[in-house]
């Protein structure tokens, strides 16, 4: 048991550094950088948001707890009742925001000539505001009546309780709050990556205002992987939990201590995985963090030259020089040619 505590704090605490550090980076990338804030900036603020307060909230509680058991906050006081409304309130609340991205990187890939017409500002705003109002009410349930929050001492959380008394929130919750939008990517990925198997075996030609280019098929198939990177990922963190959530609340039966225990710092790495497989696998993204990583070296003190010197020292020197070149050409083509001079008698 005393392993198991010290190997779950430890996965804890990576888990929390390594969501901190990938969601402000997300967060910092996407406010520095204007070309990614498009009609979706929202949602990915939301779930990059959630992510984060989970690895400054809910995953640092955990691995607290496991090193100070057998102490624990109990299960009828406000903390712990606090605790699981927010672990239940931000999973949620990333998982929806997540689908609803991938749900517009569809619309943008499929519909592409109408694109614009069906993802728009104001109905980005109107499913934001909804899938909040829906994680609201769904993590209030419990603190109504309707399901409860206990400390689980195999999870070292609080979380909702997984009993058969409860089995109607839990079996709503587990429907429409995390299989119906699993699915959902699932599915979607899963129709883009056969729409991308297809145009790889083909390739296209892709336009814009200026010319067309032809798209090689390493790009769709690169594509491909990095989608069934992210359905895999998510699979993986989230089939555990819910087969041993419901085989808990079904059977009435607690499952081993080891299997609850991974399971649920599965579900939470996802809070670390979500920035780095859902963004910064594309290639804009990317090109953003190192336009941002050279900005801040160019600004750093230790560089040596401020930011701003070095355009405008390169952008005087050009003009110079042009200015240097048009002169003497010009000076060379309007001077008239004089005549050799002769060498006087002395």
């Amino acid at each position: 048991m005393d392993a198991l505590r010290m190997l779950y704090a430890a996965l804890m605490v990576l888990s929390g550094v390594a969501s901190v550090f990938g969601n402000l980076l997300l967060v910092l990338v996407l406010l520095l950088n204007k070309e990614l804030r498009t009609d979706s900036l929202g949602l990915t603020l939301s779930f990059s948001l959630s992510d984060l307060a989970l690895g400054l909230s809910t995953i640092p509680f955990g691995a607290y707890n496991s090193l100070a058991w057998p102490s624990c906050c109990p299960s009828d006081g406000a903390f712990c009742q606090g605790s699981g409304f927010i672990f239940l309130l931000l999973q949620t609340s990333s998982i929806h925001s997540l689908t609803w991205a991938t749900v517009n990187k569809f619309t943008e890939i499929c519909f592409a000539l109408s694109y614009s017409s069906i993802w728009t500002a104001g109905r980005s705003r109107a499913v934001l505001v909804l899938v909040w109002l829906f994680c609201l009410v769904n993590a209030a349930l419990p603190l109504l009546g309707f399901g409860s929050y206990v400390y689980s001492e195999s999870r070292f959380l609080c979380c909702p309780s997984f009993t058969p008394d409860n089995r109607c929130f839990v079996v709503l919750w587990m429907l429409a709050g995390i299989v119906v939008p699993i699915l959902t990517m699932c599915s979607l990925y899963g129709y883009i990556v056969y729409v991308a198997r297809k145009q790889a075996r083909r390739g296209t030609f892709m336009c814009n205002e200026l010319h067309c280019y032809y798209v090689p098929a390493n790009n769709y198939l690169r594509s491909s992987i990095v989608m069934v990177t992210t359905s895999v990922c998510l699979l993986v963190c989230w089939l555990p939990y819910i087969s041993v959530c419901l085989y808990e609340t079904f059977s009435g039966q607690q499952s081993p201590a080891v299997t609850s225990a991974l399971s649920a710092w599965l579900v939470l790495t996802t809070a670390a995985l979500n920035p780095w497989i859902t963004c910064m696998t594309q290639t804009r993204y990317r090109a953003a963090v190192r336009r941002s990583l050279t900005r801040f070296f160019l600004m750093c003190p230790c560089s040596g030259t401020p930011l701003e010197s070095r355009p405008q020292s390169s952008a005087l020197h050009l003009d110079t020089a042009n200015h240097i070149s048009t002169t003497t050409t010009t000076s060379a083509a309007t001077q008239p040619s004089l005549p050799p001079k002769t060498p006087t008698p002395p």
